[in-house]
């Protein structure tokens, strides 16, 4: 086994150190809750009538028998969102899966899952990011019968995945296993979706040949196949140990899909309290693990949001993270994947050029993973350079390709795409705040220029179609943090900034609000905090003012003198109380949450 690089060692000696205190508690929560709960041969017979009311008979009948596990499905199905439609099958399937090996399986409980791409630029948006901490309550309320050995959490996209793990782990002590259902076959490429995208916003053609384009590209069930974060969820998930090895780009349609699901639940039944092979998930996700984790979310170019979502998750288990930890990696870890954004690959072409195995076989070989993290599946990550094959009708596991078989698509770590993950920190008078830089050429990390400030992203079409923009200029968009909107994303932006950045213009944008994976080719600093609501310098700044966003050696200041500008008045806050389309009734999530970097949460925000 390759010894661990000694920047990574050190980075989760750091972590482990920091968390001490808060993981150890955990642990002794998670141990107590186990050792408290209520076993069902210990309810009352009317406590246990209700949870096996509606069974079968055959499933009543092992419920009775007290020795056979009993697991929860938690799912985030819903009909109108491609990536969750194929789950309606689900239940069922592991249901039967389950009775094959005499035992059984409820559905807990559902979920919300929202869509950003539905949502984009509407009023919904606002309720995105908080949705992610309703689903771990919802999660955690799902289990709060307490009639389960084991978790089959249902969930892809944006913040279902987090808020799903943060969930289940706030009940530590049982083992969980997630269940993707895999992306939509290969559609419209991607450069040409950009490009019909940047023809629409150009006015140079209509609606009709834009929604084509889209029709075109998201066309059937499964995920949409760019690398935004429903996918980074996916190989998150590997990455923690807690998804079957290679289990997440196989397309809905493909008969390996469902070979992948009963392995699955063949693999939980395995690892309950009830046998000897017990993999609570408090212990499975730990420090090593979030490490790797976050190196695998470097390595592949993945989503901005996890800078937030692995903040909360690490935080359920009681383990502390910051935006120094993920850059400090990101200094270590080599650009290995080439996926849209990022390039022009989607992630099916990902998925067969060697995928998650063969991109952590890189990974271990160089000491950037950690081998010995526990997992779900194997003996311990080291056996998640593994993919799955069909022989005699049964699934088998062979190792991945010693070398990706696509060097445009995936890379080894001696010739890696660059020397660095893609996402840096950036720290300066204007705040803390993160860039993507995977897709952002050289040429274009370094913006210094006069600011644009608007309020609100609708603000900057009208700007752009009078020439105001036809400049270098950084467009400053504040207020759209997590206290003062939510933090919905801001994708309606990237269309006309890379027309401008297209046409030889300096452009950059700055921004309290979030990108997220989609996050392309124009420098886009976010997540600034403090946010501009909340004292951030972002309320103060004007048209006009120089500002400089320097990516290559993480800096973001605003050049004015600042006593001139600290003793401005903040700007007026454009918000008028966030009502319609639901968004009244999330008013106290917005008061109590924290900043990005402590992971916009509410849940854990002042601890």
């Amino acid at each position: 086994m390759t010894q661990i690089n000694q920047h990574i060692a050190s980075v989760t000696q750091r972590i482990i150190k920091r968390s001490a205190d808060l993981r150890a508690g955990y642990l002794v929560q998670i141990a107590e809750d186990h050792n408290n709960r209520p076993e069902r041969g210990k309810l009352s017979c009317g406590n246990l009538a209700h949870g096996f009311a509606a069974c079968e008979d055959g499933d009543k009948e092992s419920l009775r028998m007290m020795e056979a596990a009993n697991m929860a499905i938690v799912t985030s199905y819903n009909d109108m969102l491609s990536a969750h439609q194929p789950y309606a099958e689900y239940p069922d399937l592991i249901k039967r899966a389950m009775r094959g090996i005499g035992c059984t399986a409820q559905v807990a409980g559902g979920v919300p899952a929202m869509c950003d791409g539905v949502t984009q630029g509407q009023d919904g948006m606002e309720l995105s990011l908080l949705s992610r901490d309703i689903i771990a309550q919802c999660t955690a309320i799902s289990l709060s019968h307490q009639m389960f050995d084991g978790v089959f959490a249902l969930g892809i996209c944006d913040k279902i995945v987090p808020g799903l793990l943060i969930g289940v782990l706030s009940f530590g002590y049982l083992p969980a296993i997630f269940i993707p259902a895999g992306p939509m076959e290969s559609g419209l490429k991607n450069k040409e979706k950009q490009r019909i995208r940047q023809l629409f916003a150009e006015g140079k053609i209509g609606r009709e040949e834009l929604l084509q384009a889209e029709s075109d590209s998201y066309h059937s069930a499964g995920t949409c196949t760019f690398y935004g974060t429903a996918n980074s969820n996916q190989v998150l998930l590997e990455a923690l140990g807690l998804q079957l090895p290679g289990s997440s780009f196989v397309n809905p349609s493909d008969p390996m899909r469902e070979r992948l699901t009963i392995e699955a639940c063949h693999q939980l039944a395995r690892v309950t309290a009830l046998g000897n092979d017990y993999r609570p998930v408090g212990e499975v996700v730990d420090a090593r693990s979030i490490v790797n984790a976050t190196v695998a979310l470097l390595a592949s170019g993945g989503s901005t949001n996890h800078t937030m979502h692995l903040v909360a998750i690490a935080r359920a288990a009681g383990i502390i993270i910051n935006w120094d930890d993920i850059s400090d990696l990101s200094a270590a870890v080599p650009l290995l994947a080439r996926v849209y954004p990022n390039g022009n690959a989607d992630v099916n072409h990902f998925h067969a050029a060697g995928g998650t195995s063969c991109m952590f076989r890189q990974l271990l070989d160089a000491g950037l993973m950690h081998a010995d993290a526990k997992t779900v599946w194997g003996e311990c990550f080291a056996s998640f350079t593994q993919e799955s094959f069909v022989e005699n009708d049964k699934i088998v596991w062979r190792e991945s390709p010693q070398n990706p078989l696509d060097l445009e698509v995936l890379t080894t770590t001696e010739h890696a795409f660059s020397d660095e993950g893609g996402i840096r920190l950036l720290t300066g008078n204007l705040g803390r705040g993160v860039i993507k830089v995977s897709a952002v050429d050289l040429e274009h990390q370094i913006v210094e220029a006069p600011i644009v400030v608007i309020n609100d992203q609708n603000e900057l079409e009208p700007l752009f179609k009078s020439g105001a923009l036809n400049r270098d200029c950084i467009v400053v968009v504040r207020y759209q943090g997590p206290k003062a909107l939510g933090m919905p994303e801001l994708h309606k932006l990237t269309p006309f900034l890379g027309i401008l950045q297209d046409k030889g213009f300096k452009v950059a944008l700055v921004t309290d609000g979030r990108m997220s994976g989609a996050s392309g080719k124009v420098p886009a600093a976010i997540h600034l905090v403090p946010e501009a609501v909340d004292g951030g310098l972002l309320a103060k700044l004007r048209d006009g003012d120089l500002v400089r966003v320097n990516a290559v050696t993480g800096e973001i200041d605003c050049l004015e003198d600042m006593n001139v500008i600290n003793a401005r008045e903040a700007g007026a806050l454009p918000i008028s109380g966030q009502r319609g389309c639901g968004r009244e009734l999330f008013a106290v999530n917005r008061e109590n949450i924290s900043n990005a970097e402590q992971g916009a949460s509410y849940l854990f925000n002042g601890e």
